[in-house]
């Protein structure tokens, strides 16, 4: 048997399409053994029944005794109770009437109809928001989408560059479920700044996303701003697109947001089939699986052949890194686990990082992504009888054949076409993805212990940073090393972080430090 026929005949065998969700997947690339899936049938059982517990409403994430229904977002049927599933339809009746209100200019600025859309909020508060826009926005959105997804102030300027004098007709929308987010707050008081520099309310331009209670919750009634929208316990952040985080600005952008829930829903219908040869996300996750030997020994390389999804692997870091990357399993033993996901887009890194994953090292396996519709109308030929879509399918093949020719492996999940219908069932499909392989493996995907370590270490810098300044004030005009500095507050521990503060103030002006270099950072000086 030659090797095209055995290509041919393993592509046949491993080749699923599931036309309901508008998706095939195409396993025939990976190099697993015939017997691989029947072997991981038993531990997907289970998988299979933690998940029926967990949209039935059990407690998934044990840390915070929550909920984790971000399922019954696009199903308000399956919520354990009345009173969630009423929650969910009315708070999506509302997005509805609110972004009409907007689009008809019932609800305005001080400028006129609102024309721009300023997100503020960080992580899955942007990423989702963000990977949407790209993937749906065309010349007819009915408002420009901007975001501050950081708290860098270079940033904020640039953003605020963007829009000009646009503030007027700016809606900002600022998400954070607990309002204690410091990015977050420090994008809203850097949009207030702007909003009132150009003498205008900053809460007649804006609406929260937050929690009932919050401290975003108070501070947006006390200021008066337009409207708010809740946030649940039981939604993560990184799985939040599908709620008012995600669907107020797709709303107000003007895209489809019930293709969204659609296209979700029905990939939530055939990723709860229990039999894996039969159920797309367990295939999927069977792949990762063994391709990673469980142990996420091979990196996760995305590869959209489509503009439109060109945020998707960036999305996809957050959902699969941040659910999946920990420490400990459900028992308490260390396991340090995760998949590194990287990936930009076809065909542009063809021209880049291609060849190490083609000769370099073999670490990692490959997600194509391939969407079939070129563009919305006919294309024009580049060659006789070749358009340049034709040849981004031929760089798409080319580099899938490549791969396998030097032993590396790929999977390719292909669409019709990029519309709300078919985001909505890579957000699911990924989502689903994500609870499964973290039950094979025994690591709580709905929580972040990293991420709180990291939160309480920077509070940790602000307060150092706090009484460096006011010690080197209290010392004007001495010249002292980072070790005088530290020791003089009793801090010795911290010296390298006495040296990094005082490095930072000194190189922003308006702080009042200086700085003094030395041969090397024991002997650099710094004095106010």
């Amino acid at each position: 048997m030659n090797n095209g026929t055995k290509v041919w005949n393993r592509f046949q065998k491993h080749y699923y399409s599931f036309p309901a969700a508008g998706l095939s997947l195409d396993l025939s690339r990976m190099n697993f053994a015939s017997g691989t899936l029947a072997s991981l049938e038993p531990q997907f059982a289970k998988a299979f029944a933690e998940m029926t517990a967990l949209e039935k409403g059990a407690v998934a994430n044990a840390d915070e005794q929550r909920m984790v229904g971000h399922y019954w977002l696009r199903n308000p049927g399956l919520a354990p109770t009345p009173e969630i599933k009423s929650e969910i339809e009315n708070t999506l009746a509302q997005i509805k009437k609110f972004a009409s209100q907007v689009h008809r200019g019932d609800i305005k600025g001080a400028k006129g109809p609102f024309k721009n859309l300023l997100l503020i909020g960080i992580g899955g508060s942007a990423l989702g928001p963000q990977f949407v826009a790209n993937a749906l926005s065309t010349a007819k959105d009915r408002l420009r989408l901007f975001t501050f997804d950081n708290t860098d102030p270079d940033g904020i300027d640039r953003v605020l560059a963007q829009i000009g004098d646009g503030l007027g007709q700016t809606l900002s929308v600022v998400i954070s479920k607990s309002g204690g987010t410091k990015e977050t707050r420090n994008g809203m008081l850097e949009a207030r700044a702007a909003y009132e520099k150009a003498g205008l309310n900053f809460g007649q331009h804006t609406v929260a996303i937050t929690s009932l209670g919050s401290e975003l919750d108070k501070y947006a009634n006390g200021n008066k701003w337009i409207a708010k929208f809740p946030m649940w316990d039981w939604v993560g952040g990184r799985t939040s697109e599908l709620s008012a985080v995600g669907l107020l600005p797709a709303a107000l952008q003007g895209f489809d947001i019930d293709g969204l829930l659609a296209g979700a829903k029905a990939c939530d219908e055939l990723t709860r089939i229990p039999t894996l040869r039969d159920n797309p996300a367990a295939l999927l996750t069977a792949m990762w699986y063994y391709s990673g030997n469980g142990k996420g020994d091979k990196n996760m390389i995305i590869l959209p052949y489509k503009d439109r999804l060109e945020l998707v692997s960036k999305y996809l870091q957050q959902l699969i890194m941040e659910s999946l990357g920990k420490e400990f399993d459900r028992a308490g033993k260390q396991v340090n686990q995760g998949i590194t996901v990287l990936g930009n887009k076809g065909a542009t890194d063809q021209h880049s990082y291609i060849q190490q994953l083609r000769e370099g090292l073999s670490n990692f396996f490959v997600i194509f992504i391939r969407v079939l519709r070129d563009r919305q109308h006919r294309s024009m030929q580049v060659e006789p009888g070749v358009t340049s879509g034709d040849y981004l399918e031929g760089f798409y093949q080319g580099t899938r054949r490549a791969l396998h020719e030097n032993g590396r492996e790929s999977l390719t999940i292909t669409i019709e076409e990029v519309n709300a219908r078919a985001v909505g069932t890579i957000i699911a499909l990924f989502e689903r993805c994500v609870g499964l392989y973290a039950s094979l493996i025994n690591v709580n995907a709905y929580h972040q212990p990293g991420v709180e370590a990291g939160k309480k270490a920077a509070s940790a810098v602000i307060a150092l940073q706090l009484k460096v300044a006011e010690f080197l004030k209290t010392k004007s005009g001495q010249a002292l090393t980072a070790a005088q500095i530290a020791e003089q507050l009793e801090v010795p521990s911290e010296t390298e972080a006495v040296y990094l503060i005082c490095e930072h103030l000194a190189a922003n002006d308006d702080r009042g430090i200086e700085k003094l270099p030395g041969a090397n950072p024991a002997l650099t000086q710094f004095k106010a």
